[in-house]
């Protein structure tokens, strides 16, 4: 696995105090992509939206159900997987590329949720489905899945820390991740920091608009004023946070 970009800690609690939309506020200032790449598209849903933002390196893997596997199972795989977990400099997200077409099976249950979280990650992200809901629900462990399937089928891991294509986006070991009830997106790791620390001016100035809309009396005019207000923070935001990427 190449070298991967460490977040502090601290930075890595503060993103999680903001929802996903938020951050990609934020991200959008650093004018380091389109607008709309890096995050997942609307068939990665959030299957427990109550829970927390979620925030980790992705520990990447390939996965099929369809057909018996050459050798071995998807408990042998894991082992292996786990072990991977130690070359990520922080909390891992488990993602999945369900390479069956179309999806067969579960990629995920209670088992294998309950041995992910054991060793130490914090959520799972598939492109396939994921079973035993309500046993993964009390684990508190986020998970994101194009849909709800009762069987595991054939399911084995193919491959561990590669490239994987979920959600439209293209996702490699030990990029970072960020999702809640709104979506899954990727932080680019050089500006993680900075972008966490730049969510609390986003929310300021965009507080300006909303302030005035909760105020109880409001016009068209006094209305664009707080637009104007508000959008030259941002912009000053963007210029700064443009300065140091």
């Amino acid at each position: 696995m190449p070298s991967i970009k460490a977040v502090a800690p601290a930075d890595l609690e503060l993103l999680r105090k903001y929802d996903t939309p938020t951050i990609c506020n934020v991200v959008e200032l650093f004018d380091l992509r389109s607008r709309i790449a890096g995050y997942m598209d609307a068939r990665i849903q959030a299957c427990y939206p109550k829970l927390p933002p979620m925030v980790g390196y992705a520990a990447t893997a390939t996965f099929r159900s369809a057909a018996p596997p050459r050798s071995g199972n998807v408990y042998a795989g894991m082992s292996e997987q786990v072990a991977a977990f130690a070359e990520l400099p922080g909390p891992p997200v488990v993602v999945f590329q369900d390479l069956d077409s179309p999806v067969a099976s579960a990629t995920f249950g209670e088992v294998m949720c309950s041995t992910y979280k054991a060793f130490g990650a914090v959520g799972l992200i598939t492109s396939g489905g994921g079973r035993d809901l309500d046993q993964v629900e009390v684990l508190n462990f986020p998970c994101f899945t194009g849909g709800t399937i009762s069987a595991h089928g054939y399911c084995h891991i193919v491959q561990i820390s590669v490239p994987v294509h979920v959600g439209g986006v293209m996702i490699h070991p030990g990029d970072l991740l960020h999702g809640d009830r709104n979506g899954v997106t990727t932080i680019p790791n050089e500006i993680a920091s900075e972008t966490a620390h730049a969510c609390a001016d986003l929310v300021a100035a965009e507080a300006v608009i909303l302030d005035y809309l909760k105020a109880g009396k409001v016009d068209v005019r006094g209305f664009t004023e707080a637009r104007k207000e508000s959008q030259e923070l941002i912009t000053k935001l963007g210029a700064r946070l443009k300065k140091k990427s």
